[in-house]
């Protein structure tokens, strides 16, 4: 039987109910080919209305939406530094991870977020109430809940990226990856995304690029592995992504444990007590 807590879980979709052939579709990013147009960040904006966030000068390179949130689905990361070839400039089109073990999924208490039958997870909009119980959990700090003015699409409610759901239940390719120009952002069955993957980091090694390695490609992983993966050209640290990511799920058997050996030892002092009292 399959951990639904942590570890891998090659039938996600089957074990959140869903009865169909439908294999797990996903995203590669591949870094080593971003160019940093943004056209992702705008396509995904037009298609789901997504609004403005505020267009800032950040300082920071040419970086202007700084990292996901509910009003930056997709987010382009400019990394520049300095070494002895010169300044270096790393580009990586983040986006949310749709997890294994979705942290976001398991704490929220209306059933707003979902697992869909391509694997991936939703928020619906007209069942969630805002609590942000989803925004703590997540260890990749993607999912947050939209500010703005009152009449701002969604103000109030988590917000996070769809895979475009509504565009690949039609057959079609999520918005990024359909304006991608140079295919970095890749669209298909995860299990054939997983060995592209490990294709392209084998020719990049015999190109002479060891640093290339891939993350959220481990089903072992504290997530049970990622929806999205990532081809990265140096520590996910980097580019300001987690080296460990861990579902808070996965320590609930100890903490339960714990806590039931707690309420026994109190159990069993309270006996004692009440015992030695007795003439």
């Amino acid at each position: 039987m399959v951990n639904q807590l942590y570890g891998p879980d090659p039938n996600v979709a089957e074990n959140a109910g869903w009865q169909s052939d439908q294999p797990r579709m996903g995203f590669f990013t591949d870094t080593s080919v971003c160019i940093g147009c943004k056209a992702c960040e705008v396509a995904c904006k037009e298609w789901n209305g997504v609004p403005d966030d505020g267009f800032n000068l950040l300082g920071s390179s040419y970086d202007n939406t700084g990292a996901l949130g509910a009003s930056t689905w997709r987010h382009v990361a400019f990394v520049e530094s300095k070494g002895d070839e010169g300044v270096r400039w790393l580009m990586e089109s983040d986006v949310c991870k749709h997890c294994t073990h979705a942290a976001c999924l398991d704490v929220c208490p209306t059933g707003s977020l979902f697992r869909t039958e391509f694997g991936t997870v939703v928020v619906q909009d007209d069942i969630c109430n805002g609590c942000g119980y989803c925004v703590p959990a997540c260890p990749f700090g993607v999912i947050d809940r939209r500010k703005g003015e009152p009449d701002t699409k969604n103000v109030g409610l988590a917000q996070k990226c769809t895979l475009c759901y509504d565009r690949i239940g039609e057959g079609m390719t999520p918005a990024c990856a359909q304006a991608c120009p140079t295919e970095s952002i890749q669209f298909g069955n995860l299990d054939e995304l997983r060995a592209r993957a490990d294709a392209r980091v084998a020719t990049l090694h015999d190109r002479g690029v060891p640093e290339a390695r891939l993350y959220g490609h481990d089903p072992n992983d504290g997530i049970g592995g990622a929806g999205s993966v990532f081809l990265l050209l140096d520590e996910p640290e980097v580019y300001g992504l987690p080296p460990d990511p861990v579902v808070a799920t996965r320590d609930l058997p100890a903490m339960w444990k714990k806590a039931g050996l707690a309420a026994l030892s109190f159990a069993v002092a309270a006996v004692g007590v009440f015992v030695g009292r007795q003439p």
